[in-house]
């Protein structure tokens, strides 16, 4: 894997001055069509033996193509903040816009490339965190995301040399870290775990490029070359994960054995709900709620009451606590990067809360009956959701989704109380109606996602809601008697 890298090719400065006016002009041209065809954005990972000449190579990069459309980002050990989100979400916020280029530097490699250069490294983590991230990878390159990874390689003896030549000036003896001179003593574990990584995650659509690094001509033109190539090269099909029961939950039919009937008077409602928020407020108080946060996802047929059960769930918040995402069709600025983007941007840090008014179930619902997105999208959907949810509760985030749901009759009569009110004329559209026309395709779409992503890890609750009031309290008890649960307050 690493014997030609280890050979140490050269480039002689002639025959590297022949390369570089036509790789410059050519990498410009390419840089510039794919931001003008706006389909992709390249996202190229930088990683290999400390003292290889990375940094470099990324300078001359920025150098050699428009670095106005170049993101160049560096992560080491997480910040405080940063450890207060799942391990993924710096990485996330960090994606390039389609047409657009983004370099990394410290990037999802990093715990991977650690275990890997442990003395006795443990197969079964490595396996763990390679699935991982091919399941990241394999998702931003479905979505638009061109990975390119490439790794800086040199031989033990080139990478001694190269140190102490930078240490002679000081001009250039900033270049040479700690991390640099430790390389000699580990370099076995360092080769070998580039092993580990570059085996267990090269695929067609993120693959591994080794980069000779020896010599800066080499170095420079052998990564120039690659990024080129990506530049040129046309999308890769990614292959689509098996969905396992699909015939079996598409048809069960969850939403229409609810029982609409149950309700609750005044006096009641009012007693409980006072009780409910005051038990909902002493939680969000609790010291041991900063080591968590709390997601709540509202979805549910129009007029079902989401936005009636949320305002008496932050009636107990404090205000400087939470926040409310209402979310509609995705903006040009969204549709520029993955899909899952948007909320990644949203979801709170811990002692936190994080409320979505619709939710990315979007996709496997609306976007799914008006055909936005193909078959392939959001079939794969249900498979990234419970990844993507999955992460947030392995942070210590309690996720909880409520489907609200209410009968065609008394959706109905709730349009209709809309259209004759002159302060509720606001919330009944077109589209509404329209929807109401295809509730039997959104009651499929509902059922199979019920099925599909109801999980330990974020449970759906299903609420009937003919009754608005028992409606609330069902909502602000199971927020209730969840969060206490996971307090220790039981």
């Amino acid at each position: 894997m690493f014997a030609e890298a280890e050979a140490d090719p050269s480039l002689s400065r002639m025959a590297f001055k022949k390369q570089e006016t036509r790789l410059r002009t050519a990498l410009v041209k390419a840089q510039y069509a794919r931001l003008e065809a706006g389909e992709r954005a390249l996202l190229i990972v930088v990683a290999g033996i400390d003292g290889a000449g990375k940094g470099a190579t990324v300078n001359l990069l920025n150098e050699w193509m428009d670095p106005r459309h170049i993101l160049t980002q560096g992560f080491g050990v997480p910040d405080e903040l940063e450890r207060q989100y799942p391990p993924l979400w710096r990485y996330w916020n960090a994606l390039p816009a389609k047409g657009r280029t983004g370099i990394v530097f410290g990037s999802w490699y990093a715990p991977l490339l650690f275990e890997g250069a442990r003395k006795h490294p443990n197969v079964e983590r490595l396996d763990a965190l390679a699935t991982g991230i091919r399941r990241f990878e394999n998702q931003l390159a479905a979505d638009g995301v061109q990975i390119l990874k490439l790794w800086f390689h040199l031989s033990p003896k080139a990478q001694k040399e190269r140190s102490k030549r930078l240490q002679a000036s000081p001009d250039t003896a900033w270049q040479v870290l700690p991390e640099d001179l430790l390389v000699q003593k580990h370099f076995e574990r360092l080769r070998e775990s580039g092993h580990h990584a570059i085996s267990r995650t090269d695929a067609p659509h993120a693959p591994w490029v080794v980069i000779p690094s020896a010599d800066d001509n080499m170095r420079s033109v052998a990564a120039a070359q690659a990024v080129l190539h990506a530049l040129q090269k046309g999308a890769i099909r990614v292959p689509s994960p098996a969905v396992a029961g699909a015939g079996q939950a598409g048809r069960r039919d969850i939403l229409g054995k609810l029982d609409f009937r149950a309700s609750t008077d005044k006096d009641d409602y009012d007693t409980r709900l006072g009780a409910l928020q005051g038990r909902l407020a002493r939680a969000m108080r609790d010291p041991a709620f900063r080591q968590h946060s709390l997601v709540l996802a509202f979805e549910g047929q129009d007029a079902a009451g989401k936005g009636g059960a949320i305002r008496r769930v932050t009636q107990a918040l404090d205000a400087r606590h939470y926040e409310i995402t209402p979310v509609a069709a995705p903006s040009p600025h969204e549709l520029s990067r993955p899909y899952l983007w948007r909320f990644w941007r949203r979801v709170p840090r811990q002692g936190r809360v994080a409320i979505f008014d619709r939710s990315w179930y979007g996709r496997v619902l609306v976007e799914r009956v008006e055909d936005f997105t193909p078959a392939s999208a959001w079939k794969r959907a249900y498979g990234e959701i419970n990844d993507f949810e999955a992460q947030l509760a392995g942070q210590g985030a309690i996720v909880l989704k409520f489907w609200m749901a209410i009968s065609r009759e008394e959706q109905l009569k709730r349009f209709r109380e809309r259209e004759a009110s002159p302060y509720k004329t606001f919330k009944i559209t077109k589209d509404d109606w329209r929807n109401r026309r295809k509730w039997p395709a959104y009651l499929t779409a509902a059922n199979e996602m019920i099925a599909r992503t109801d999980t330990v890890a974020a449970p759906w609750r299903i609420i009937a809601t003919d009754d608005k009031r028992l409606a609330r309290l069902q909502v602000l008890e199971h927020i209730v008697e969840t969060v206490e649960k996971a307090l220790g307050r039981e």
